[in-house]
């Protein structure tokens, strides 16, 4: 491999597993702010995920150059054509994390502490570990742990939303009826970012198996 091109790949693929660490940290501190409800601690998280729209699009460039200037074959180039759609998937949980943090902070004083405990901070931990073994695939060239991290992704990304389902359930039969439906709406309109996060860490996880062991982009 040309030093030049080996150095290309190695500064996409920093610049990836920087953004895809920014959101993580994000959820993280999301995760330490829900339980006190604690506005700054929300506001603090989005420090995280500044600039995501524009660090992709220099990203996106520097494929599209790397792809031009080099013509890589087979796994690295399955790598780049992940790390344009990785872009994409990081654009969104970024933006789904800012929703989830604005959206939360004028519904979390009027949720039940029972269900931000037994079942919100669950499953906001649950999505932060699918988003640090996400983080993890970026970063492990091994195939075989590849696969396992992917594993563990599902699994959280499951987690995740089987709990998304309990609090619906939940705030839905909450006194057999609903006396404010708008704000019961934009309850569940809130937390159901933190399952979406989820989700976009399984798809990035899902194009990071691809690319290292093939087979189709799902």
């Amino acid at each position: 491999m040309l030093p030049q091109y080996k150095e290309k790949l190695d500064e996409i693929k920093a610049a990836v597993s920087d953004i895809a660490t920014g959101v993580c940290k994000a959820n993280k501190q999301i995760l330490e702010a829900m339980d006190t409800c604690n506005e700054e601690e929300f506001m603090s998280a989005r420090e995280y995920i500044r600039n995501v729209g524009s660090k992709t699009t220099d990203i996106d460039n520097k494929i599209v150059k790397t792809l031009a200037l080099y013509s890589p074959e087979a796994k690295d180039l399955r790598l780049l054509v992940a790390y344009l759609k990785i872009t994409n998937e990081l654009v969104r949980a970024a933006s789904n994390t800012r929703s989830y943090i604005k959206g939360f902070i004028k519904t979390c004083e009027q949720l039940d502490k029972r269900i931000i405990n037994e079942y919100a901070i669950p499953m906001q931990r649950a999505t932060v570990e699918a988003l640090s073994y996400m983080v993890d695939m970026i970063n492990n060239e091994d195939s075989d742990e590849v696969q396992e991290l992917y594993s563990k992704v599902l699994i959280a990304e499951s987690k995740s939303d089987d709990l998304y389902d309990m609090i619906e359930s939940s705030i839905l039969a909450k006194d057999g009826h609903i006396e404010d439906f708008g704000t019961t709406n934009k309850m569940l309109s809130s937390l159901r970012k933190s399952e979406k996060i989820a989700d976009r860490a399984l798809s990035i996880a899902s194009l990071l198996l691809y690319a290292s062991i093939g087979g189709d982009i799902h």
